[in-house]
């Protein structure tokens, strides 16, 4: 089946104390969007990209990569008001008869490995949902007032799985399960494929696989790259 990724960027750089768009702040030198194409298309040069934009960062992006001399093929996608609607935006230039894996713009350390198994197992099972298991232990908080947390309880940690992306579809199967009404609880698109009621398969991730929201997700992202690299 043929292969495609959907890229979702439309983050802001609030948290960064700047007004650039977390994606596009440099992660060694390099813009962190393009360090996430550039995992794609080293796990293959042939793989079909749609990438997702908010309208007013689209010509921000096509200055960065020219002058970062970034020359792959990437369909750029205008995207909505929200993570659903930007998805359900790229989605509709995925081929139905493609498998298409769909991953957060900020998250550029993605393994070339992930990346091909996501796209192995989605080919057998019709999904696949990269996830890694938890290290630390885990507490359920029953009661809670304020800031405050009055009681919890300690609950196995082997039950639950952190969730990362790439997330890959039966391009056919996640254009429908888009089609049901946007909620607020649907988080990712796992949530809206298993809302739509389909059963998902999950497969290991990769620790290093990190999103980056703040300034320390980019410290830890910039010394892992550089450890990758040997530097």
């Amino acid at each position: 089946m043929k292969e495609c990724a959907l890229i979702v960027a439309g983050g802001k750089g609030l948290r960064f104390g700047s007004q650039l768009p977390k994606q596009f702040v440099e992660l060694n030198g390099r813009p962190v969007l393009m360090r996430t194409l550039d995992a794609f298309f080293r796990y293959s040069p042939e793989i079909d990209v749609v990438l997702v934009l908010p309208e007013h960062e689209i010509s921000e992006w096509q200055s960065l990569a020219q002058k970062h001399n970034f020359s792959r093929h990437v369909r750029v996608v205008t995207g909505g008001l929200t993570r659903f609607q930007s998805v359900r935006n790229g989605l509709a230039e995925i081929p139905d008869e493609a498998l298409v894996a769909i991953h957060d713009g900020v998250r550029p350390l993605v393994p070339t490995a992930v990346i091909g198994e996501s796209f192995r197992v989605a080919a057998l099972r019709q999904s696949a949902i990269a996830c890694v298991s938890l290290k630390e232990s885990l507490r359920l908080v029953t009661a809670q007032s304020g800031d405050h947390i009055g009681s919890s309880q300690a609950v196995s940690r082997s039950q639950y799985r952190l969730v990362q992306t790439p997330q890959t579809f039966h391009a056919a199967l996640i254009k429908k399960a888009y089609c049901i009404r946007e909620d607020p609880g649907l988080t990712d698109d796992a949530s809206v494929a298993e809302r739509a009621g389909y059963q998902l398969a999950i497969f290991e991730g990769s620790y290093e696989n990190i999103k980056i929201t703040g300034p320390e997700d980019l410290i830890i992202a910039g010394a892992l790259h550089r450890a990758n690299l040997g530097m």
